[in-house]
C-alpha cells in the first residue's frame, strides 16, 4: 500500500498493516568490490554501504495519542528539550512507561471493553523519536533506504517533514525507500522522525506470554543500493536422492537503479529480455569450502538483466560436499556476483553462507540427510535482564555456547522471528530452528483455560487474511538461506481457521525444503492439513504414547513440554525415554531463560522483578519465571538434567567393561576422548584415558583389559578389591577446542556404582575376592555402640544427670542434654563447641515449589506444614533407659492433623560420643500425601560449609537426579540457594552416604547414614538404597517456613542460621507442567505408611564417615537414583 498522507485509523484497520514498506527480502549482505567484500566479511559482515543509527535518539513519551507532541515530525519542530533514549531498547527498560507482564490474558481485560481490532484511546503510550544524520559521502548517487530491524509495536516514520511510511510486526524488518526525501548536500544533516504505538490493532495478534513492551528495540539503519543490486535471493543447497553429493538451487531477482537503466537504454543495450539481447549484466557464482577453496564455479546465464527480472541456476549435482547438520555445522561460502555484461567490472557482490541437508518425510518420519532426526529442544525468548528483548551479541553467543554444551540441539522461536544474527549463529555452530511466525491470539479464544473461541482472530476473518499472511512472508523471505531452520512454524496459540491455513499454504508454495508447523490444529480438527507434524503442548507421556501406538500418519513433536517454571523438570526421563519409537522426534523445553527485570526495591536494593513489581495490572506473577538458565544466565540446576537426558552418547562403565553407544545421527565418536575412573568412597583412586571410534547409531562394547586399564590401585594384598564402594564412571570430552567450548570438556558421562565386602563384626571384610566371589560373613552380632564401648574400657563410661526438666549424657569430652518439655536435645557439645541453637524437630513440609502451588498439592496437604511447627508434646511422651553401654532417649510426637497420626524419634547416645537417630512416622489411613519426612536441625550461623557424598553437584530431586552423579562435593549454605524467580524450596541433594558441617575452626558435625544391627541394604527403607543406606539432605541459611513467606529473595533477614535438614522421603517436583500435572506416584510420599528415617551425628575432627556396605551388588545409575 502507497500513501503519502497518514491516518491514526490505521491502529484500528487489520486491513492496514504497512503503507509504503518495503517488500520483504533475504537478510543477505552486499559490497560493490570483491576487495571490499573480503574485508567487510573479516570484520564480520561490515557493509560499506550501510550506516547504523544505533545510538541515542531525542524522545518524548506520552501516555495517549492525544497528548503527544503531533508535529513533531516537522522540519521545523524544536525538539532541543527533549531527553535522549537509547536505540535499540526498550520504552518501558530506560525510565518510561511501566514494564507488564502478562501471559494468556491481554493486558486490558478488565479494564477496557473492547474486542478487535479496537484499541484504548485513554492508555496507548506513544514515543516520539527523533534522529538526525548526516549521509554519508559513499552513499553519494545511491538509492538510500532505511531498515527498522524489530519495532513495537506500530510506527509512522517522516524523513525531512514528510511521510515516508508505516509498518506493524514487531519482530521482522520494517524497510523504507528514503531516496527522493534526503538532502545529499555534503555536511546537510537530515532529519528522521518515528512515532511508535504500544497497542493498535497488531495488539490482538501479538498476546504472546511475555513482557509487553513498546519502542524501537532492534537495530537500525541506512543502506545504499548499488547501480545493479540483488534485491533478494534464495539458495536452496540439497542432496541428491541418495544423500551422496550436493545439489544447489539459486534465485535472484534485481533492484536496477533507474540511472543504470537510462544509460544502459541510451547505449542500446536494453533491447529487452530475450534471448539475442546484448548483455546488460552477468550472473555468475563460485561456491568456497571452509578453508576458503574454490569448489564450483559457474558464469550462469548471460542474458540481459534489467528491469525487475529474476534469474536462477540451478546445478543437478555438487560432489565431494559434507552434509550439514547440527553434529557437522559444514558451511561452504556462495559467492554470487554481478558484473557488467562488456567491461566486466563487478557491479555487486553477495557472499551467503550455505549448508547441503536434505530435510523431509518419509513413511510418517522427518528425515535430516535421509537419517531420522531427534530435537532436543528448547523454547527461546529473546531476553535480557537489563534491556528486555533487545539482546545483545554477546547475549546471543553465551545462549548458542550454553546449549551447544548441554546438548541442546534444537531451539524453537517462541513465538516471533529473532534477531537475524541468531540465524546465522546456530547456522554456524550447529543448531535446528523451528522459525516461527509472530502471531498469537491466546486471550481471544481460550479464557480460564477453556475453548471459547466466538470472537477468535484471525480465525476465518477476511480482513485479517493478508496481515497475517504477510508475517509468514516476512519471516520465511528474511531467513529462507540459513540451513539451521527446518520447519516454519504459523505462530502459537491461535486456534485455527482459513487464515493460518493460507499461512501454511505459502509456506509450502514458496519453500518445498522444509515443513510447516502448528500446533493449534489440536483444537480444530477441520484445519489438521495446516501441520505436517503432530504438535502438542504438555501431553503426559501416557498420551504421547498412546498416539504413537495408533500408526499414525504423521510424526510427533511437543513443541512445549516440561514447563520448568521454579524448581521444577521432575520427570523428564519419561519424555525422552518416548525416543524408542521412530514416531516420536522429540520436543522442546518450555523455556530457556526466566523472564525477570532488575528493579529497586523500596530499600534501594536491585531484585529480580517479575509480573506485578512493576505496579502491571492485571499480571501473571512468576509465571514469566520457566528458564533452565536464571535471568542473569547464571546456570539453573535444571540444566544438569537437561545435559545428562540430552546427551547423544549413551554410556556405561563397571569394574569390567564400558559399553559407548553412539546415538548420534552423524558424528562418529572420533572428535572425542573417554575417560574411565574409579572412585572409591567418592574419592578417585584411578583414571585412564583412551580413544574410540563409534559410527553413528551403533554400539561398541570393551572390555578393560583391552583398553589396557587394570584395577590394581583398589587390590588389597591378596588380589581382591578392597572394601567399600565402588564409582565406576565413563565419561567422553572434546579432543579440541571448537566454537563452543574448550578441548576437554565434558559432552557425556555415565556410572554405575558397586558396593565391596560384608557385614561382619559391625566392620568391612577385605572385600571382594580375586575370583570375583563375595567375601563370607555374618551380620553383625552386636551393634557399634557395644564394640565401641568395649573398644573404649573404662573411658567408654556415660554418666547421665538428671534433672527436674534435663537430664543429661556425659561422655568424656562430650555431653547431650534433653529437656522433658521441649521434646528433643538442647545442647549438643564437644570440647567447647556447642552445635546446636534449637531442639531437633521431625519436618513434614517442604516449602512450596511453584508446581506445588500449580496442581494445589500444597492446598490438600498444608496441615503438614503445622504438623511440624506444632506437635503436642508432654513429660509422659518421653521414655528414657539407661545401658552399661548406651543411653537411649525416645520421644513421641502427637501431631495437629486429622485424622490423628504420631511419630517416634529415638536418640541412642555411645561412649564415643555418637548419637545414633531413628525417626519414625506412623502411617495413618486418610492422610494427604506428605510433601517431605525428615528432622530439622537448626545450626549456628558459624557453619558456614558442608561436604556431602553422595549425587551431586547440583541440587537434585528423586524425580530429576538422571544427571547427577556419585562424588564428595563442598559448598557453602549460600551457594547451596537456588534463586528461582519465587524463593521456594531448593537445594536438595539426593543419595547421601554422609553429610558433613565444618565452622571456621575445623570443627564438624557429621550425618551418616546407617544400617541397624541384622539389617542389609536391600531391607532397609531409604532412598536410593540399591547399593547403600543413604538419605537425602539440605543445609541453607533459610527455614523452610521463611522461603514459604517470601515473595522475592531480598525479603528474606540476613541468615542467623545454618539449618540442615536430613530426609528419609522427599517428594519429586514434578514438572509435566505448572497448573495441573501431579507428580508421578513413585516419586509421592504416602501418608498411610510408615515412614523411617536412620542416621548417625558425629560430632569432632574433620573425617571419613564409618564406610559399610552390605554383600557385593553392582547396580546403574538408573537404579541407584530409584526411591
Amino acid at each position: 500500500m502507497e500513501h503519502q498522507t497518514w491516518s491514526q485509523d490505521w491502529l484500528e484497520d487489520p486491513k492496514v498493516f504497512q503503507v509504503n514498506r518495503l517488500a520483504a527480502h533475504s537478510d543477505h549482505r552486499w559490497y560493490e568490490s570483491r576487495e571490499e567484500m573480503e574485508k567487510g566479511e573479516a570484520a564480520g559482515g561490515e557493509m560499506p554501504l550501510r550506516c547504523s543509527l544505533n545510538g541515542a535518539w531525542k524522545f518524548s513519551y506520552a501516555e495517549n495519542p492525544d497528548s503527544r507532541p503531533a508535529e513533531f515530525y516537522r522540519e521545523d519542530f524544536n525538539a532541543e528539550e527533549w531527553a535522549e533514549i537509547q536505540v535499540p531498547g526498550h520504552i518501558q527498560t530506560q525510565g518510561y512507561d511501566r514494564c507488564h507482564y502478562i501471559n494468556t490474558m491481554y493486558p486490558w481485560d478488565g479494564q477496557e471493553e473492547l474486542r478487535p481490532p479496537k484499541v484504548s484511546k485513554i492508555y496507548n503510550p506513544v514515543g516520539s523519536y527523533i534522529k538526525e544524520f548526516v549521509l554519508p559521502e559513499n552513499f553519494e548517487g545511491k538509492r538510500v533506504c532505511i531498515s527498522f530491524q524489530g519495532v513495537e509495536e506500530a510506527m509512522y516514520v517522516w524523513c525531512n517533514g514528510r511521510f515516508a511510511g508505516y509498518g506493524e510486526d514487531s519482530f521482522t524488518p520494517s524497510e523504507f525507500d528514503l531516496t527522493e526525501y534526503l538532502y545529499r548536500e555534503p555536511g546537510k544533516k537530515n532529519r528522521l522522525a518515528v512515532e511508535v504505538y504500544k497497542k493498535s490493532s497488531a495488539s490482538w495478534i501479538e498476546d504472546q506470554d511475555f513482557f509487553r513492551f513498546s519502542g524501537i528495540f532492534r537495530d537500525v539503519y541506512l543502506y545504499a543500493l548499488p547501480d545493479v543490486h540483488i534485491r533478494d535471493i534464495f539458495v536452496k543447497a540439497g542432496l541428491t536422492g541418495d544423500y551422496r553429493e550436493g545439489t544447489l538451487d539459486v534465485k535472484i531477482s534485481l533492484s536496477p537503479a533507474p540511472d543504470w537503466m537510462r544509460r544502459l537504454e541510451e547505449e542500446g543495450r536494453c533491447a529487452g529480455e530475450t534471448e539475442e539481447a546484448a548483455p546488460g549484466a552477468r550472473l555468475s557464482i563460485r561456491l568456497l569450502d571452509g578453508e576458503g577453496r574454490c569448489i564450483l564455479e559457474n558464469d550462469g546465464d548471460s542474458r540481459l538483466i534489467c528491469g525487475n527480472g529474476a534469474r536462477g541456476i540451478s546445478i543437478p549435482s555438487v560432489p565431494g560436499v559434507e552434509a550439514w547438520s547440527a553434529e557437522t555445522p559444514c558451511l561452504y561460502t556462495l559467492e554470487v556476483t554481478i558484473t557488467d555484461g562488456i567491461s566486466g567490472k563487478i557491479l555487486e557482490i553477495v557472499p551467503v553462507k550455505v549448508g547441503f541437508r536434505r530435510f523431509e518425510m518419509k513413511d510418517g518420519v522427518m528425515l535430516l540427510n535421509g537419517r531420522r532426526i531427534i530435537f532436543k529442544g528448547i523454547n527461546r525468548h529473546e531476553f535480557n535482564l537489563h534491556r528486555g528483548r533487545a539482546v545483545t551479541e554477546e547475549d546471543m553467543l553465551w545462549d548458542v555456547r550454553f546449549m551447544k554444551r548441554h546438548n541442546i540441539n534444537a531451539v524453537r522461536t517462541c513465538h516471533y522471528p529473532d534477531q537475524s544474527r541468531w540465524y546465522e549463529l546456530c547456522d554456524q555452530y550447529g543448531i535446528y530452528l523451528i522459525d516461527e511466525a509472530n502471531l498469537e491470539s491466546h486471550g481471544s479464544w481460550q479464557k480460564m483455560g477453556l475453548c471459547e473461541p466466538s470472537w477468535n482472530v484471525p480465525g476465518s476473518l477476511p480482513e485479517w487474511k493478508d496481515c497475517v499472511v504477510d508475517r509468514a512472508k516476512s519471516m520465511l523471505e528474511r531467513d529462507k538461506n540459513h540451513p539451521s531452520v527446518l520447519i516454519w512454524s504459523c505462530g502459537n496459540e491461535s486456534y485455527a481457521g482459513d487464515d493460518i491455513l493460507a499461512m501454511s499454504q505459502y509456506f509450502r508454495e514458496r519453500d518445498d525444503s522444509r515443513l510447516v508447523h502448528y500446533e493449534g490444529v489440536v483444537w480444530n480438527r477441520d484445519y489438521d492439513r495446516i501441520s505436517d507434524m503432530e504438535s502438542r503442548m504438555y501431553a503426559k507421556p501416557a498420551e504421547i504414547e498412546e498416539y504413537l501406538n495408533s500408526k499414525p500418519e504423521k510424526p510427533y513433536i511437543s513443541c512445549e513440554y516440561m514447563h520448568a517454571m521454579g524448581n521444577s523438570l521432575g520427570g523428564m526421563k519419561k519424555y525422552t525415554d518416548l525416543e524408542r519409537y521412530d514416531q516420536y522426534q522429540g520436543g522442546f523445553i518450555w523455556d530457556y531463560i526466566d523472564q525477570s527485570l532488575v528493579k529497586t526495591d523500596c530499600d534501594g536494593k536491585e531484585i529480580h522483578g517479575y509480573g506485578g513489581d512493576f505496579g502491571d495490572r492485571p499480571t501473571d506473577y512468576q509465571f514469566c519465571g520457566n528458564g533452565i538458565v536464571y535471568c542473569d544466565r547464571t546456570v539453573s540446576p535444571k540444566a544438569q538434567e537437561v545435559k545428562y537426558l540430552y546427551q547423544d552418547l549413551k554410556l556405561s562403565a563397571d569394574r569390567k567393561e564400558v559399553i559407548i553407544r553412539n546415538d548420534g545421527r552423524f558424528a562418529s565418536t572420533a572428535g572425542l576422548s573417554f575417560c574411565y575412573q574409579v572412585l572409591l568412597e567418592g574419592r578417585e583412586t584411578g583414571k585412564w584415558n583412551f580413544d574410540a571410534d563409534v559410527a553413528p547409531m551403533e554400539a561398541r562394547r570393551f572390555s578393560l583389559e583391552e583398553l589396557g586399564i587394570s584395577l590394581t590401585e583398589t587390590e588389597t594384598k591378596n588380589g581382591g578389591l578392597k572394601a567399600g564402594e565402588y564409582t565406576y564412571r565413563l565419561s567422553a570430552c572434546l579432543k579440541k577446542d571448537t566454537l563452543w567450548a574448550d578441548a576437554g570438556y565434558e559432552v557425556a558421562f555415565g556410572e554405575s556404582v558397586e558396593a565391596v565386602g560384608l557385614m561382619e563384626e559391625g566392620r568391612m571384610t577385605e572385600g571382594l575376592p580375586a575370583d570375583g566371589k563375595e567375601a563370607a560373613g555374618t551380620a553383625a552380632s552386636k551393634s557399634q555402640a557395644d564394640r565401641a564401648a568395649g573398644e573404649a574400657g573404662e573411658e567408654g563410661f556415660l554418666r547421665v544427670v538428671c534433672g527436674d526438666v534435663n537430664f543429661g549424657v556425659h561422655g568424656r569430652d562430650f555431653a547431650v542434654l534433653f529437656s522433658r518439655t521441649e521434646g528433643g536435645i538442647v545442647s549438643l557439645r564437644r570440647g567447647r563447641t556447642e552445635w546446636i541453637t534449637r531442639p531437633p524437630v521431625p519436618v513434614y513440609w517442604r516449602a512450596t515449589t511453584d508446581n506445588d502451588r500449580g496442581n494445589h498439592f500444597s492446598t490438600g496437604s498444608h496441615q503438614w506444614m503445622g504438623a511440624g511447627l506444632f506437635f503436642e508434646h508432654g513429660n509422659q511422651d518421653v521414655e528414657i533407659r539407661q545401658e552399661k553401654d548406651r543411653v537411649t532417649v525416645t520421644y513421641t510426637y502427637h501431631l495437629t492433623v486429622r485424622p490423628a497420626a504420631e511419630t517416634k524419634v529415638t536418640y541412642v547416645v555411645t561412649p564415643e560420643g555418637k548419637v545414633q537417630v531413628e525417626a519414625h512416622y506412623y502411617g495413618t489411613k486418610g492422610l494427604p500425601e506428605l510433601p517431605a519426612f525428615g528432622m530439622r536441625f537448626r545450626l549456628p550461623g558459624r557453619m558456614k560449609e558442608f561436604s556431602w557424598y553422595g549425587l551431586g553437584p547440583d541440587e537434585c530431586y528423586v524425580d530429576r537426579m538422571e544427571g547427577a552423579r556419585m562424588g564428595i562435593y563442598t559448598m557453602t549454605p549460600e551457594e547451596n540457594v537456588s534463586p528461582y524467580l519465587v524463593p521456594q524450596e531448593c537445594g536438595n541433594r539426593t543419595g547421601c552416604r554422609w553429610l558433613s558441617v565444618k565452622d571456621g575452626n575445623g570443627n564438624t558435625l557429621t550425618f551418616s547414614a546407617e544400617v541397624n544391627e541384622g539389617d542389609t541394604a536391600e531391607a532397609v527403607s531409604f532412598p536410593q538404597a540399591a547399593v547403600r543406606p543413604s538419605f537425602q539432605a539440605s543445609v541453607l541459611p533459610f527455614t523452610a517456613e521463611e522461603l514459604e513467606n517470601a515473595m522475592h529473595w531480598d525479603e528474606l533477614a540476613s541468615p542467623q542460621y545454618t539449618n540442615v535438614c536430613i530426609y528419609s522421603a522427599m517428594r519429586g517436583v514434578g514438572g509435566d507442567d505448572s497448573w495441573g500435572a501431579p507428580v508421578y506416584p513413585e516419586y509421592c510420599v504416602s501418608a498411610e505408611k510408615d515412614q523411617v528415617l536412620r542416621f548417625t551425628i558425629s560430632m569432632g575432627e574433620e573425617s571419613n564417615t564409618p564406610q559399610q556396605a552390605t554383600g557385593h551388588q553392582i547396580c546403574s545409575a538408573a537404579e541407584l537414583r530409584g526411591i
